[in-house]
């Protein structure tokens, strides 16, 4: 298994191939998702096999993004399918990654540890303190895509996503649960002051 190979590559395809108007879903977004993985996974006490496989399901995770726009979970799928086999991957393996990549469809579903793991390193910033910032490039995002186009849609976009989230992991629910509780009152109030 060379996973070096395959985290090069798609590397070199993120830098390369995603539109510009993925502000969000975007290289920084990938590799935030990937440096929050191993934060998680080491409070969690994931090693070995594990491990690699979950650091590479988080740098496939939007992969998708290269090739279509909606069903972009699929997408990455099917890359990971016609890739990672070259780099020494089992099936058994790359499907476990398709499973974790799967879990992060909205609403997130993950069905195992390593799959909540990677569902929570996925909206880690919900709940740290540059969650104004990120935010921010997502809703750059939707209104490129015509998602919606006023700050007040997002707010109440925001709220409502907020409200429904949950963390899977202990480390989550302990470290970014309670700021993400400020994020929703502070967005909550927004609204109510820009009625």
């Amino acid at each position: 298994m060379d996973a070096n190979g395959a985290r090069a590559y798609i590397l070199h395809r993120l830098r390369h191939e995603l539109p510009a108007g993925r502000t969000y879903h975007s290289l920084e977004h990938t590799l935030d998702v990937y440096a929050s993985v191993i934060s998680i996974a080491e409070q969690e006490g994931i090693t070995g096999e594990g491990l690699v496989l979950l650091k590479i399901a988080a740098l496939y995770h939007d992969a998708g993004f290269t090739v279509q726009d909606t069903d972009h979970e699929e997408a990455g799928c099917a890359i990971v399918r016609s890739v990672l086999p070259g780099y020494g991957f089992a099936e058994a393996q790359v499907e476990a990654i398709c499973a974790m990549i799967m879990a992060t469809r909205i609403p997130q579903q993950p069905s195992n540890e390593l799959a909540k793991v990677l569902c929570d390193a996925d909206l880690d910033y919900l709940g740290r303190p540059d969650f104004d910032r990120i935010g921010s490039t997502l809703f750059e995002e939707m209104r490129t895509y015509g998602a919606l186009t006023t700050e007040r849609e997002w707010n109440e976009l925001q709220v409502r996503f907020l409200e429904r989230h949950a963390y899977f992991t202990p480390t989550n629910k302990r470290l970014r649960e309670p700021l993400k509780q400020k994020h929703l009152a502070s967005v909550r109030a927004w609204l109510e002051s820009h009625p």
